[in-house]
């Protein structure tokens, strides 16, 4: 296995902490997508559909309580009104509108979280939702003043230097940086939109390289081979992928073995 560089420990004084989250419960009715099961032995993190994306209330309940028997950090993932489309369709949701349904998703998933033992410990939005939120302050300051009327002052896990940790931030809220070690970046530090060549990484090979240069490193390379600084407290392994588990398996074991320490950011 690959150890961290000497420098790399050196310069952060500690061994790196990593966080791992997955996006959980992304089914619908008999329809399941995510291995929940086998990615809550991994994560410690998890980002769990609220309903608007995918999810509904069984499902909701059954993957809290796995995630409070694991000890794994249960967060609201919320999303665009697009069950068809899975959360990654851009839409047009009037600020007010927006606000109200992230307090109403974020609501519903503590319901569960409370009646499994635990509480919702963070909010992350998916998807088109996600990706707005990056440039968008309209709808990143509406993504906030819903997570302030939901949670008062929960956590966002999102994009480093998003329009919606900026907004975050502002409200007082923390914030976590979140990394993906299976998606391109572009030189300005921001993910290659999904409907874009090579946006999506599928070599694991490539995925555990890169989920380690961002640990040890806090560097990945982007499509146009430059370095780009990562300065992610969070590293996402997609659940929504084949060979999802096993990857994440991979992933967490190689960035244990290279001496990186494994644990939530809250």
């Amino acid at each position: 296995m690959t150890e961290c560089s000497e420098a790399s420990v050196t310069e952060a004084a500690t061994p790196p902490v990593i966080d791992l989250n997955a996006d959980l419960g992304e089914g619908f009715g008999r329809w399941q997508l995510t291995d929940d099961e086998a990615l809550l032995s991994v994560v410690t993190s998890a980002n769990v559909a609220c309903g608007f994306h995918a999810g509904d209330p069984g499902t909701m309940r059954r993957v809290c309580e796995l995630a409070a028997e694991r000890g794994v950090v249960i967060g609201a993932q919320v999303s665009y009104r697009d069950l068809a489309g899975f959360g990654r369709r851009a839409m047009d949701v009037p600020p007010d509108e927006l606000a109200d349904e992230i307090a109403y998703q974020i609501g519903a998933l503590e319901v569960f979280a409370r009646a499994a033992g635990a509480r919702v410990g963070y909010v992350k939005p998916h998807g088109a939702l996600y990706n707005r939120c990056v440039h968008d302050a309209e709808q990143a300051d509406a993504v906030i003043d819903g997570i302030r009327t939901a949670g008062g002052g929960l956590p966002v896990l999102g994009l480093p230097g998003s329009r919606l940790h900026e907004a975050a931030r502002g409200a007082g809220l923390p914030v976590v940086g979140e990394a993906f070690a299976d998606r391109a970046y572009t030189a300005e530090g921001t993910l290659v939109p999904r409907r874009e060549a090579g946006a999506v990484i599928h070599d694991p090979d490539e995925v555990v390289k890169r989920a380690l240069g961002m640990a040890c490193d806090r560097t990945v390379a982007s499509v146009d081979g430059q370095r780009v600084e990562i300065t992610a407290r969070s590293l996402c392994l997609h659940g929504d992928t084949p060979g999802a588990a096993e990857l994440a398996h991979r992933v967490r074991s190689e960035l244990g073995g290279a001496g990186v320490r494994i644990r939530s950011f809250l």
